[in-house]
């Protein structure tokens, strides 16, 4: 991949990041799902499986109303799978109560270019707890 191509995918993926940290900070639902593609798949920290932006839009409404989120990414990686397709992997810590110890998981979604704007197709996270040790 060229170096610019490489600079475009880190753009495009740190943009959907800012914008997904800000709508966390005030659980905001609607601005959530906005980010996510009509055809989403979405694991988050609960065990139920999420389709589209109505299930998206469902998981956030039920979260519970934290004093103070926020989300920090970090050990972000990005690779562009195909013209309209980013690949990302990294790990996402929640702060969600003042004082409290942050949730720490590890995160992947697969970016699509969807009607000329960039959204989140799939959404897992996972514990960064190992669950088989070596």
């Amino acid at each position: 991949m060229a170096s610019s191509e490489r600079i475009a995918t880190e753009d495009i993926v740190a943009g959907i990041m800012g914008k997904w940290t800000k709508a966390f900070s005030g659980l905001d639902a609607k601005a959530l799902a906005s980010l996510y593609s009509k055809n989403a798949f979405f694991f988050g920290s609960k065990p139920n499986f999420y389709c589209g932006n109505d299930g998206v839009k469902a998981y956030f409404e039920g979260l519970p109303r934290w004093q103070s989120p926020s989300v920090q990414f970090t050990d972000v990686k990005t690779a562009q799978a195909a013209p309209d397709l980013i690949n990302v992997a990294g790990t996402a810590s929640f702060a969600i109560e003042k004082d409290a110890e942050p949730l720490v998981v590890k995160i992947t979604w697969v970016i699509v270019r969807e009607d000329g704007e960039w959204k989140i197709v799939s959404h897992h996270v996972s514990s960064k707890t190992p669950l088989i040790e070596p």
